[in-house]
């Protein structure tokens, strides 16, 4: 049952992501009436930030995860070799959390530079 309630909590918190940004970018639409319609639907561009920016931090942190416990594993195993290790270790995070920098740049530019 403990592991439902962990399943569940992050489920919502994963889903409360686009649905701030939805929220948020619902009251821009309001501002941006024109005649009684609405110029441009842009809900589906905040939904979409949230979504890129909440998967790229998901799998980042999965990645350096297992990137973390397997080279800590390694250097258990052969302590000899931590040298070596360490040095792809940090090329490998470096690397990961770029994805996430993209998955931040992406959620940017779907909330302001993509005009409405």
């Amino acid at each position: 049952m403990r592991h439902f309630t962990k399943l569940v909590v992050w489920s919502l918190l994963f889903m409360a992501v686009p649905v701030l940004a939805l929220a948020a970018d619902t009251e821009m639409l309001v501002a941006v009436e024109t005649g009684g319609g609405i110029a441009a639907s842009s809900w589906g561009f905040g939904l979409g930030a949230g979504l890129a920016v909440g998967l790229a931090a998901l799998g980042c942190g999965i990645g350096q995860g297992l990137t973390a416990g397997n080279t800590t594993a390694g250097i258990a195993r052969n302590p000899g070799a931590a040298n070596q290790m360490f040095t792809n270790f940090i090329l490998g995070m470096v690397l990961i959390e770029s994805i996430a920098i993209y998955g931040l740049v992406v959620g940017l530019l779907l909330v302001f530079a993509i005009p409405v």
